[in-house]
């Protein structure tokens, strides 16, 4: 038993058990089913997800996710792997750390029925997304909040909702552009996941982004503003970059339809390039493991656009994933959250 342990329990959003058709199906199956990713009403969502959505975009992810996979099988999972051992390592005994998806495995049930089996007598959940969504850190809670109803799990439950403003963390983000010349580069590009405007929205309702001028101030009245705390993350790295307004441009990708956050990083790489633009860095500060989003879709399909449309070199900034820097701001957040 370890009823005087803290069980730390780290989850990320999730992949594919392998890059097969059924895999990703399954996969894509339980990720856009879930009504915090298509906030729509349930027969809607059931009839477009599974009968439109799936069926179309299994065999393009499939691919994808073939192009992504490597040796050491899907990169988020392997670095996940690195990274709980390594933190482990550093914690000691008295703390055992755990991982879990949201979505597919390891799974936040497996994770739980450990934790409820070893008798930890507290459990301090860090869902591993920098800035608060709905779709990503507020669903994680949700799930581990049910399933512990349901396996009548014990342990005190606590909770870190974002984390894009620790100091360790801006500087584990800085410590991996070390590798890059800032110099060298025509311009920066800060390129965040994209989020349908309404559900970033909902989060101060009622008051759009723009009349809470997110793109310009960050306070408690848009504290869990995804949009507002993705320019603030921003603020704080140019700051420690030295960076002048007119050498970045902040951005989203992955997006779905028109009515998403802008400005789309596809359509800014395409206007950097036929503006003269050669050389440009891209940071995606809203990872912090290195998946499909950043290998495949910045670091293959936004570089050919960009050559494409006339510029000759597109880096990738890599994200956090196990190194030393990720692990010491991951301490630091798990010894401040433990204390709440």
């Amino acid at each position: 038993m370890n009823s005087n342990k803290t069980a730390i329990l780290l989850i990320n959003v999730g992949t594919p058990d392998a890059p097969t058709k059924k895999a990703v199906r399954r996969y894509l199956t339980q990720f856009l089913n879930d009504k915090r990713v298509i906030d729509l009403p349930w027969i809607l969502r059931k009839f477009l997800v599974n009968c439109i959505i799936i069926p179309f975009r299994t065999p393009k992810s499939t691919k994808l996710y073939e192009q992504l996979w490597t040796e050491n099988g899907s990169p988020l999972t392997h670095y996940s792997n690195l990274l709980l051992k390594k933190l482990q390592n550093r914690l000691g005994v008295e703390q055992k750390v755990f991982f879990a998806m949201r979505y597919q495995n390891p799974s936040i049930k497996k994770a739980l029925l450990e934790i409820k089996t070893e008798g930890f007598n507290k459990v301090t959940v860090i869902p591993l997304y920098p800035q608060y969504a709905t779709s990503t850190t507020l669903t994680s809670i949700e799930e581990v909040i049910r399933i512990s109803k349901k396996i009548r799990l014990k342990s005190e439950l606590i909770f870190r909702d974002q984390f894009f403003e620790h100091p360790k963390f801006i500087n584990a983000v800085i410590a991996q552009s070390k590798k890059f010349d800032l110099s060298t580069y025509d311009h920066i590009l800060f390129s965040y996941h994209g989020l349908p405007i309404n559900q970033v929205e909902d989060t101060h309702p009622g008051i759009s982004c723009h009349d809470m001028n997110c793109t310009q101030e960050y306070g408690d009245q848009n504290a869990l503003c995804y949009h507002a705390a993705c320019y603030e993350t921003t603020r704080l790295l140019k700051t420690k970059l030295n960076l002048t307004e007119e050498q970045y441009t902040v951005c989203f990708q992955s997006r779905f339809a028109k009515k998403w956050l802008s400005p789309f990083t596809d359509e800014v790489i395409i206007d950097l390039a036929q503006k003269g633009k050669k050389r440009i860095l891209v940071f995606c500060p809203a990872f912090v493991a290195d998946c499909l989003e950043t290998t495949i879709e910045i670091s293959y399909e936004y570089d050919e656009l960009f050559k494409e449309n006339g510029g000759e070199k597109l880096d990738l900034v890599p994200s956090l994933n196990d190194s030393e820097q990720w692990v010491d701001a991951l301490e630091s957040l798990i010894d401040e959250t433990s204390e709440e």
